[in-house]
């Protein structure tokens, strides 16, 4: 295209300022923005942008092995604890079933109150065990004694010993076997009464070996309720 023609300008009128030619093989304009640029930049009134760098996120490499490990550890925990407690359960259930052993000693003072089992003094082979549960609390207690300490300690009950049923064995079987005694020999002979002497108070079943006279064997269970 052909460029009109300027209009001739008056004499002694200032001339316009002609903008520099653009290097060869440059764009126009390109050399005009550069010098700008660097008068700009001398002149503090123009600064390059540096674009800021992002927040520095820590890795917390920590708190991921920890939630793996708790994804693993919590799982595995629940599984090792149901199955201790089921074999628990099953040690607890074989144990009840099976006779436990007398402990041989004497109960204490405290026991010996509280489920109102007065041994008579000078008695030997005496052993006991003790049982709790929600409802109810058991002393099993035997002892051979005299038939004066059998006398005594039927008294302290607020019993006498003409009251002792002959044939009579007044402790449960199950009770019994659960502390391995065995009242079902035929050629023993046995004696036993059941005391309460209040209702706050324990019940005391009585079972009297009368085998041998002399040193009669006293067998004993006491229950008492919270």
């Amino acid at each position: 295209m052909t460029q009109a023609p300027q209009a001739p300008q008056a004499p002694g009128a200032p001339q316009a300022p002609r903008a520099p030619e653009a290097p060869s093989g440059t764009e126009p304009g390109s050399g005009m923005l550069r010098s700008r640029y660097r008068r700009l930049r001398r002149l503090g009134r123009y600064r390059t942008y540096i674009p800021p760098h992002p927040p520095h996120i820590p890795r917390r490499r920590w708190v991921v092995a920890m939630v793996v490990f708790l994804l693993i550890a919590v799982p595995s925990g629940y599984i090792a604890l149901s199955g201790w407690q089921s074999r628990s359960s099953g040690e607890d259930k074989a144990y009840a079933a099976s006779p436990r052993t007398l402990v041989y000693e004497w109960p204490s003072k405290v026991q010996r109150r509280i489920y109102d089992v007065p041994i008579p003094k000078g008695s030997t082979y005496v052993g006991h065990f003790e049982t709790n549960e929600w409802d109810s609390s058991t002393l099993f207690v035997q002892f051979r004694t005299s038939p004066t300490g059998l006398s005594a300690f039927l008294e302290e009950l607020g019993a006498q010993r003409p009251q002792l049923s002959e044939r009579t064995v007044t402790i449960p079987r199950a009770q019994a076997e659960s502390v391995g005694w065995d009242f079902a020999d035929p050629e023993r002979s046995y004696a036993g009464i059941t005391i309460q002497q209040s209702p706050a108070e324990p019940v005391v079943a009585i079972t009297v070996d009368l085998t041998k006279p002399e040193r009669p064997r006293v067998y004993v269970v006491s229950t008492t309720e919270p």
